[in-house]
């Protein structure tokens, strides 16, 4: 879903292109087993399937063309192999931060399973035993949006799903919890940037795949 802009005159001071200013694209890599198995996978390395391969391939042709100041991608294989597939892995930096959350003993395991055991169990809310806390992955998150408000120029991040959608959260001054009410698809791609000034943090689109991407 694009979000709208209003780049009119506001209080009869000219207002920036928001165009103009950088954009931070954020992928979440293509289709592994355990993604479409809806299992939790955390740091379990596993690859893309096929499936996962050929999306990435597709969204790198939607991708095609635009430039980056800097790219980072997560450890991780499977962030690896998407950012090598949708074309920009060279010159990319391996930022650790990008690592999906740590689920701990809920690794590999569906929510139904977990919710069969713990009634009423929520991911956000709750947590996982030996896992990382949601208080965790909000530091990293500001940690990586701290070194993107630091770089000019357009970036390319290749990550995971619940990191990334913190990010998206922390960027906009919400809290991590607040991160839960967005969805992101496997191989699809959200923009963060600014409105109007690099004082007015903004997201510029969502959940993006193929043609509505640009």
């Amino acid at each position: 879903m694009l979000l709208s802009l209003d780049d009119s005159l506001q209080s009869g001071c000219v207002v920036a292109d928001s165009d103009a200013l950088p954009k931070i694209y954020l992928v979440r890599h293509g289709e592994t087993a355990w993604s479409l198995s809806r299992q939790y996978t955390g740091r379990a390395d596993i690859p893309l399937t096929a499936r996962g391969e050929q999306d990435a391939v597709e969204l790198g042709a939607h991708l095609k063309g635009l430039e980056f100041s800097q790219i980072f991608m997560s450890p991780l294989l499977r962030a690896r192999q998407t950012a090598k597939l949708v074309g920009f892995d060279a010159g990319a930096a391996v930022e650790p931060d990008l690592m999906e959350w740590d689920y701990g003993s809920y690794e590999g395991r569906r929510a139904a399973e977990v919710q069969a055991e713990r009634p009423g169990w929520d991911l956000f809310r709750d947590g996982c035993p030996g896992g990382e806390s949601l208080a965790d992955l909000g530091a990293r998150a500001d940690r990586i949006a701290a070194k993107l408000r630091a770089t000019s120029g357009d970036v390319l991040i290749v990550a995971h799903r619940d990191i990334l959608r913190i990010l998206i959260a922390r960027w906009v001054g919400l809290q991590p919890i607040d991160a839960r009410r967005f969805y992101l698809d496997t191989a699809s791609v959200s923009i963060i940037g600014y409105q109007h000034s690099l004082d007015e943090p903004a997201v510029r689109l969502l959940n993006a795949s193929g043609e509505n991407i640009l």
